[in-house]
């Protein structure tokens, strides 16, 4: 033929194969495969317990969990109990994990479940009533990152501000926070793990960050 002809689409899911047409695309389908990829064998570890995939995912994820439970509770002791718990949770309902969604979607919403089921127990409120909390401990956030000695000087303050703004509102806010801002979790997953509509979200994303305001200006001083 004389002319040649490139056609540049999306990709094209077609059955359990992932086809990208188009250099443009190659790259994002490239990556979206990798990750299909990837919590594909994560449910079929769980589904075979596997021991050494278990040892993985908690290296992998338990930074990002812990510092969750921590602002969902607010007290470390606490937040290390539920640690331990979801984890058993995810050994024990891992054959529930079809990989059809993110694993830290589904790890997330175990963990938050556990909190709430934990709440009911003690007294018949919602996770709401954690913002009520006066007496918690401070957050202990654990560290992820080694920076210069100015930079973490000047994180440190800043990380001290914001932290105690997020102490001051209301617990749904801060969680829904933490899973956008520091999880990276889409709207969509946010609405997943917490049972939310969308626009509640949205919503709280909205408030929270209006709410946090006055300690964000704080630690920009």
């Amino acid at each position: 033929m004389g002319e040649e002809v490139i056609l540049a689409r999306s990709c094209v899911f077609l059955g359990p194969s992932h086809v990208c047409i188009g250099s443009m695309n190659a790259t994002a389908c490239y990556f979206v495969n990798a990750m299909a990829a990837e919590n594909t064998e994560i449910a079929r570890g769980l589904q075979r317990r596997d021991p050494d995939l278990l040892d993985h995912l908690i290296e992998k994820y338990q930074h990002r969990l812990l510092r969750y439970l921590l602002y969902l509770t607010g007290q470390r002791e606490l937040a290390e109990d539920f640690f331990q718990e979801t984890w058993i949770r995810v050994l024990e309902r891992g054959r529930q994990y079809d990989g059809r969604h993110e694993f830290s979607t589904w790890l997330f919403t175990i963990a938050r479940n556990l909190v709430i089921d934990h709440l009911r127990r003690r007294r018949p409120a919602s996770l709401d009533s954690l913002a009520d909390a006066d007496d918690a401990a401070s957050f202990d956030i654990p560290a992820t990152a080694q920076p210069s000695a100015f930079d973490a000087t000047v994180r440190r303050e800043q990380n001290e501000q914001i932290s105690a703004g997020m102490e001051h509102i209301a617990v749904e806010y801060r969680e829904s926070l933490v899973l956008r801002f520091q999880e990276g979790m889409s709207l969509e997953e946010i609405a997943s793990v917490t049972g939310a509509p969308l626009g509640t979200v949205k919503s709280r994303i909205y408030r929270g960050l209006s709410a946090l305001e006055p300690w964000v200006k704080g630690a920009r001083l």
